[in-house]
């Protein structure tokens, strides 16, 4: 977007000025971000570790309904001052790496919808990059008439998921005797040109050969202009039931790491069961036979209602468990200050963050992996990589730590983590990830160690809180710094930074690979 203010680029209550890519970008806050415990940090000029949202209701420039807000990146510096303003109280901080200021925007009114329900629909929809085929079926059992209404479908589908360069990529397949492709991923990026193009699409007749259109997408549409890292998702539309048989074109499209989701519309009734070659074809097509990759529409009449639930579920990233993203691929090490500072009630909010972190990803024997190691002077496995393969096991281990207190030497347990944690299981580029939570002054060196850490392909996040240094958490924190360094005064704001942790994670795993 750059100083094009034309552009607005909708946001989360927790988004930092550090996380925003431009010098100047005009963003949209959604209602009740003062509901959240936002961090804001600075009066008039705000450090880049506050919530871009938070400043601008404390600025003025905003209320507490949202709305839309231009954000101009500054450099770093000294005594950010604290203050009390629109109900928001920030806070003070000696120095920091970057600033940001927010300024009211004049667009808002004539550019923008109004915030409220839909607002949260397009957050939730900005962050959907992923790479799309709709399979449409072109064969005689759909006809004519039901053909142009599916059309109409996907180009309201389209429009829904913010088809843009920050947004999904959408190409069209379509399903009859022979499989064809009609625009590939990248031949259109703006939702009113795919619409063009869709409109465009003729009607091919001939069988369902649909095991035969997701082997040619797999094969074929997948190997162009595909961005890196992005999720990929074949949308199979499917009227009545396929000709062909789907299971070796869907094993095919889950070991290449695509997801397949079905669309079936007016089912067979049940007379006509018998002339389905296949009745569970739709448990062996999809990812994933839990519900998640299937959504029945029960006619092409009347299908809007059905446009935005699709949308939602499409851009659930989470859960597109056949593409190897950042959420099933990483190992996560969590190093856990249980310094005698901190007592038994900030530990279990500590505890709290991380598992939420944790809870964000895929953790399997298959997917993701976490660990976790507490320190004082001295170092505890928690558990390791191998002992929790099961998601719910894990994050109960996460929850059970018990608090051991002591002094704070954050550098040999940094080292102790790299060594026990990361280096008994080899991994790809950008798939170590060590966060460090730690309140305090570390006794010990934090450079050679984190230096020691990095080089061996560990990506480091500080999480500070309370009385932890800036020093010590951008000297351990990996490139940029800015980008992987949290702060928070109040154990209770660790919270916040849940989302923008997950985030970045996911951003240094697809810049990896």
């Amino acid at each position: 977007s750059g100083s094009d203010s034309s552009v607005t680029t909708p946001i989360t209550c927790t988004t930092r000025g550090a996380d925003l890519t431009e010098e100047k970008q005009l963003v949209l806050c959604p209602p009740n971000c003062t509901l959240w415990r936002v961090s804001v940090f600075g009066s008039r000029v705000y450090a880049a570790v506050s919530s871009v949202c938070g400043a601008a209701v404390h600025q003025g420039v905003i209320r507490s309904s949202g709305g839309p807000v231009k954000v101009h990146k500054l450099q770093g510096r000294q005594n950010y001052l604290g203050s009390y303003s629109h109900g928001v109280q920030s806070q003070a901080l000696s120095r920091w790496t970057a600033s940001f200021t927010v300024v009211s925007s004049q667009i808002a009114t004539t550019v923008l919808p109004a915030p409220g329900p839909g607002t949260i629909l397009t957050c939730r929809l900005n962050y959907c990059q992923m790479e799309i085929a709709l399979l449409l079926d072109s064969s005689n059992n759909i006809g004519q008439r039901r053909f142009n209404l599916q059309k109409n479908f996907i180009s309201k589908l389209a429009v829904m998921l913010k088809i843009g360069p920050n947004g999904p990529h959408v190409g069209v397949v379509q399903a009859s005797d022979t499989p064809q492709t009609e625009f590939l991923l990248t031949n259109y990026t703006q939702p009113k040109d795919v619409v063009f193009a869709i409109k465009e699409v003729a009607y091919l007749g001939g069988n369902t050969n649909t095991g035969k259109a997701i082997m040619h997408t797999v094969e074929s549409f997948f190997q162009t202009g595909v961005r890196r890292g992005h999720p990929r998702v074949i949308v199979v539309f499917i009227d009545g039931w396929p000709s062909d048989d789907l299971e070796d074109a869907a094993v095919l499209a889950r070991e290449s790491g695509i997801n397949v989701f079905l669309v079936p519309v007016a089912k067979p009734a049940l007379e006509e069961l018998g002339m389905v070659r296949d009745k569970d074809y739709m448990k062996k097509a999809v990812c994933k036979d839990n519900g998640y990759f299937t959504y029945a529409i029960p006619s092409w009449f009347g299908t809007t209602k059905h446009v935005k639930p699709l949308a939602q579920k499409l851009c659930s990233v989470d859960q597109l468990l056949c593409s190897k993203t950042c959420y099933n691929s990483v190992n996560l090490g969590f190093l856990i200050d249980g310094s005698s500072s901190i007592g038994e009630g900030n530990f279990r909010l500590i505890l709290d963050f991380i598992t939420a972190v944790a809870r964000s990803f895929d953790i399997s024997d298959i997917g993701s992996r976490v660990g976790a190691v507490q320190f004082t002077y001295d170092q505890r496995m928690e558990f390791n990589m191998y002992d929790y393969p099961v998601k719910d096991d894990a994050l109960r281990a996460l929850q059970g730590i018990p608090y051991m207190s002591g002094g704070t030497a954050t550098g040999d347990a940094v080292a102790y983590a790299t060594q026990n944690l990361f280096l008994a299981r080899k991994a790809g580029p950008g798939r170590n990830f060590l966060i460090v939570v730690t309140d305090g002054q570390s006794y010990d060196d934090v450079r050679g160690p984190a230096l020691a850490a990095q080089k061996e392909g560990i990506t480091i996040y500080s999480v500070g809180v309370a009385w932890a240094p800036m020093d010590d958490l951008q000297t351990m924190a990996s490139e940029p710094k800015d980008s992987h360094t949290f702060f928070t005064r109040e154990f209770t704001g660790l919270q916040q930074f849940q989302q923008p942790l997950v985030r970045g994670i996911c951003r240094d795993f697809t810049e990896a690979n």
